[in-house]
């Protein structure tokens, strides 16, 4: 499934854009990471890329036809921010709904969607959680239940809003490890925010910064997410450390100073 985004504008105030002729493809089984500023519009642009705000001009397609918004589309799954459970689902009873697309109105779960749900639950490594209530899960746990009902529905594109926020290190660890395993694997292709750099540089095919009124930079990961672009985009300065020399094959930023 091939993604663009053409000319796409947007704003709550018509004089203050938060998206302005943004335009960029991706193609099928690829990794694009969303970064920017608390506010800068991350959340937004999912949200305008769903369908679920409708853009001021420009637009999405999908293999080549353009589309009002992306959420009824069978193949694209997506996970909003993470948020706790109120009623006592079981993480499999959660993991059905996103079966929905493949269902008629009004029915019941049947064997197969019960399948597909718990193969989900597995693939995301929490098969033994199936029978437990969300409402008593962690954030952890609770996040990956939200990925795996994503991936119950067969997306071939599927979009995260922050999927990594508010974890511990080992759970982002894990996270990050599924949805590139996801990607690489499967070829599932996988829009992210995030407010991590260093995830970006270690799972991202391409980079999408968002800045002020707008602004933006787009393209492959290694040639956005600079040193001087972190300094453009998130007003600090920043050092990029390459940790092949400690036996780690990842990169890292060191803040310097602030502007």
């Amino acid at each position: 499934m091939k993604l663009e985004v053409v000319d796409g504008c947007f704003s709550y105030v018509d004089e203050r854009p938060i998206l302005n002729r943004l335009s960029f493809e991706i193609d099928p089984g690829t990794f694009l990471c969303v970064l920017g500023q608390n506010g800068i519009g991350k959340t937004t642009f999912l949200r305008c890329l769903t369908g679920i705000l409708k853009w001021k001009s420009g637009g999405v397609k999908i293999d080549g036809k353009p589309i009002d918004g992306i959420s009824s589309i069978r193949e694209v799954a997506y996970v909003p921010q993470a948020h706790q459970v109120s009623f006592p689902y079981t993480a499999l009873e959660m993991v059905c709904m996103g079966r929905t697309k493949h269902m008629k109105f009004f029915s019941m779960p049947s064997k197969l969607d019960r399948k597909v749900a718990m193969q989900s639950l597995e693939q995301v490594g929490i098969g033994h959680l199936s029978e437990q209530k969300c409402s008593e899960m962690s954030g952890g746990q609770l996040q990956m239940v939200y990925i795996a009902r994503a991936l119950a529905g067969k997306p071939k594109l599927l979009i995260l809003d922050e999927p990594e926020s508010h974890l511990d290190f080992k759970n982002q660890e894990r996270v990050i490890r599924q949805l590139n395993r996801l990607v690489r694997e499967q070829g599932i292709s996988c829009i992210m925010n995030t407010h991590y750099p260093e995830h970006a540089l270690r799972i991202s095919d391409y980079t999408l910064m968002l800045g002020e009124r707008g602004s933006y930079e787009f393209g492959l990961t290694k040639a956005v997410l600079t040193e001087a672009n972190i300094s453009r985009f998130f007003e600090v300065s920043a050092r990029i450390l390459d940790l092949n020399e400690l036996g780690v094959d990842a990169k890292a930023f060191v803040l310097t100073e602030n502007q």
